[in-house]
């Protein structure tokens, strides 16, 4: 059971996970259009009104402005509200898992940048080149505390329990694979997909590339099975595979150490 100290700082984990998410659907909004991420201030999309200060809080605006705009009266999606809410149950949950280490840190970034990801691939069938590059910048920094510890004296907290030597080998191996089946499917495997399984295998190390590739894989196959025998996918068409290497990653991240004990356990 919680103490009160812990159950102030999972609320304030998830208010923060939250506005995160508030600045996630700008993301995933403005980036397929190539639109700056700073100007226009948030605004309704068909009629321009500037949105204030209570409509910009997370959930709350959207219970506030009841789902339109109060100008000109456009329905406002829900999917909005529900990537604030879903990443700010992202965030608590990773709190949970991990406290406010510097795991945390590592993973509530790469999970952040994973639905952002994910859903731009299924809505636009891309992944965008600057979320993969930042993610690769921070994670390098992430580890560069680790790598100075060798020369400098670092706090033991801001070294990663992973060595720089495994998070790279996870890079390569991830980006690799995908490299291989992007060559042998003749670009049935997109481009984005390589450089995108190369960032989660920076942050989840080895061991966590090869069960986010199972998984993945698994999760992918399953859904196109089933979206053939719907009718609603034929052999030839293509899925996004951005949004099962991320639910994927969400299940390494969370329960992959319990998942590779139960499995060795039956070896």
């Amino acid at each position: 059971m919680l103490n009160p100290q812990d159950t102030f700082l999972t609320a304030f984990i998830f208010i923060l996970g939250l506005c995160f998410g508030s600045f996630l659907n700008v993301l995933v909004y403005r980036l397929p259009k190539k639109l700056s991420l700073t100007s226009p201030p948030s605004s309704c999309p068909q009629c321009g009104k500037k949105l204030g200060a209570m409509e910009l809080i997370p959930v709350v605006g959207y219970l506030i402005l009841k789902g339109h705009c109060q100008s000109c009266g456009v329905k406002i999606g829900f999917r909005y509200p529900l990537v604030e809410l879903l990443t700010g149950i992202l965030f608590m949950l990773t709190y949970l898992f991990y406290g406010l280490s510097l795991e945390f840190f590592i993973y509530t970034t790469l999970l952040f940048l994973l639905f952002g990801i994910a859903q731009i691939d299924l809505e636009h069938r891309i992944v965008p080149n600057i979320l993969i590059g930042a993610g690769l910048c921070i994670g390098f920094i992430f580890y560069l505390p680790g790598l100075l510890s060798g020369f400098l004296p670092v706090p033991e907290a801001l070294i990663s329990e992973r060595a720089f030597s495994e998070a790279l080998f996870g890079m390569f191996l991830g980006g690799g694979i995908m490299l291989i089946i992007f060559l042998v499917s003749r670009g049935g495997m997109g481009a984005g997909d390589i450089k995108l399984m190369a960032l989660i295998g920076l942050y989840v190390g080895l061991r966590g590339t090869a069960a986010v590739l199972l998984f993945g894989f698994l999760f992918g196959a399953l859904t196109g099975l089933a979206f053939m025998a719907t009718g609603k996918l034929t052999r030839k068409d293509a899925l996004p595979f951005a949004p099962f290497l991320s639910m994927a990653t969400l299940i390494q991240i969370l329960w992959g150490e319990q998942i590779w004990d139960w499995y060795t356990s039956l070896l």
